[in-house]
């Protein structure tokens, strides 16, 4: 049996509630279905947090909307194949490390998630309180996942041969382009 992804009590959150992030307001029932695939995912390989690369596998695997980005990405075979490897070997060395590159602000009160991904979900939150003031959605998440070069996401995209900057700027191409984000 897997050890359960721990959950911190309110003391440690600073006296704060805490947050469901599987069930979280300002989230797109997309979203949230991406973050409890990633939980899941996180469990089944054995890993006491939920990391960058569980987003993004759990984004492609979920969010119709984030897998179009990558549907012209001649690599996209690669890709799904090191995310379904991590658990059989690839991605092991990952196991009983927090991902944190100490480039980005560190998120102590994000539930289960390493700070990056902690940093991630907060930023795509602000991402889409930018864009309309809307629950943030897995577009959101994925350009906040790539914005780090050190994150376990962007590593699994560079190994598969792909560029995680040029993902990033299509992501902000299809947000910007498109007629529901006024205002981005």
């Amino acid at each position: 049996m897997h050890p359960r992804i721990p959950r911190q009590s309110a003391r440690e959150q600073g006296g704060r509630p805490p947050a469901d992030p599987d069930n979280d307001a300002r989230f797109s029932a997309e979203l949230a279905a991406v973050v409890s695939g990633a939980r899941r995912r996180a469990l089944r390989d054995g890993d006491r947090q939920i990391d960058t690369a569980h987003l993004l596998h759990s984004l492609l695997d979920a969010d119709a909307e984030a897998y179009a980005v990558f549907e012209a990405e001649p690599q996209l075979p690669r890709l799904l194949g090191y995310l379904v490897q991590r658990s059989i070997g690839y991605g092991l060395r990952w196991q009983g490390t927090v991902e944190d590159s100490g480039a980005v602000p560190v998120v102590t009160t994000a539930e289960g998630f390493s700070p990056l991904a902690g940093g991630a979900m907060e930023y795509a939150c602000a991402r889409a309180g930018r864009r309309d003031g809307g629950p943030a959605r897995g577009t959101d998440l994925l350009a906040a996942i790539l914005v780090d070069p050190d994150s376990r996401a962007v590593e699994v995209l560079t190994r598969a041969g792909i560029d995680a900057r040029a993902v990033f700027a299509r992501v902000d191409d299809s947000l910007r382009s498109g007629p529901q984000y006024p205002g981005v």
